[in-house]
């Protein structure tokens, strides 16, 4: 089996891609991020993920994204909760996905593969500016030029976008048609003490509306659902 190295936040997004990657036939390598996040109940949804969907293996990799700040996820900024508006968020990670993808490049070539799987979407939440396909090509470029495998034409990295164009409620059906449980995610950005997830946020309002247009029950516990 080919190998391949599959970002794993704990969402469904991401639970989703996972189960693709297995289905496509890799041999998968997950990996997760403790970047210093608003709570670590993602990355314990990860775990689970990681272990329903058979990954060859889960890393977490510490990197402290809280120390630059700039983000309502990495800093004392609060988190929009009065609907979904337009423009970039302040839930944007600065340089995010740029330096979660440079690290799986890293373990990529290491494991001497040539795939790595990420759940960027531009339909539902275009406002972050490192999940559009133009982003996500010119990283794709520039991983092969710039690791030793590349250069040697040993191997030739893809990266697989196949949520890029679909809605959430698409998501969700694909990612239900595959077995994923999506009772193990979790995508709230800011759950309250028992892990419960708000019901307020974008990411909760947007997985929420998703979940309703697919005429499926979300499994997830709500503090409050607007929907």
């Amino acid at each position: 089996m080919k190998r391949a190295v599959c970002l794993l936040s704990g969402g469904l997004d991401s639970a989703t891609v996972l189960a693709v990657a297995r289905r496509d036939g890799f041999d998968c390598y997950a990996l997760s991020f403790d970047y210093g996040q608003r709570h670590s109940t993602e990355l314990a949804a990860a775990t689970r993920v990681a272990e329903s969907l058979g990954a060859r293996r889960h890393l977490i990799v510490p990197i402290n994204l809280r120390l630059f700040g700039g983000s309502a996820l990495t800093d004392d900024i609060e988190v929009p909760k009065t609907g979904v508006g337009q423009g970039i968020p302040v839930t944007y990670v600065p340089a995010r996905n740029t330096v979660f993808l440079s690290l799986a490049l890293a373990w990529a070539e290491v494991l001497e593969a040539s795939d790595i799987f990420i759940g960027v979407n531009a339909i539902d939440y275009s406002g972050y500016p490192d999940c559009r396909p133009e982003f996500i090509e010119a990283f794709e470029r520039m991983a092969n030029l710039a690791t030793k495998a590349g250069v040697e034409g040993r191997t030739r990295v893809h990266i697989h976008t196949p949520l890029i164009q679909l809605s959430k409620c698409a998501i969700i059906k694909l990612g239900s048609a595959l077995g994923v449980d999506f009772s193990l995610t979790h995508s709230c950005y800011d759950p309250d003490s028992n892990g419960r997830a708000c019901g307020e946020c974008d990411s909760c309002r947007l997985r929420l509306a998703g979940f309703k247009q697919a005429g499926f029950k979300d499994p997830l516990e709500y503090a409050i659902e607007n929907l």
